[in-house]
């Protein structure tokens, strides 16, 4: 697994092939890309994962970028809390643009 820094993102304006937001509980995201051959999770300075607070700060982040595909994933540990029943063991990924509001 890669490690992208999100300085060397936004000094390059790298195509990214592939985005996939990862929505967790308490709005925190986490974003992993591929970029040709390598993928990997978007990291701040401080070397751990960049967390995002919104789609919006997402969208901004690589508002410069071009992305061929992006998809948004969401996790919660709490389907079986509440009833549901059993997660499945593939993820469903949705779409997710990267066009910034108007």
């Amino acid at each position: 697994m890669h490690k992208f820094l999100m300085k060397d993102i936004e000094q390059r304006n790298p195509d990214i092939d592939y985005l996939e937001v990862q929505s967790f509980e308490m709005n925190v995201y986490l974003v992993q890309i591929t970029i040709g051959e390598k993928t990997g999770f978007i990291y701040d300075d401080s070397d751990r994962p960049m967390r995002f607070f919104s789609a919006g700060h997402i969208r901004e982040a690589f508002a410069s970028c071009q992305v061929t595909q992006a998809v948004m994933i969401h996790d919660t540990p709490y389907d079986e809390m509440i009833g549901n029943p059993p997660k499945s063991k593939t993820q469903t990924a949705l779409p997710f643009t990267m066009q910034l509001p108007y």
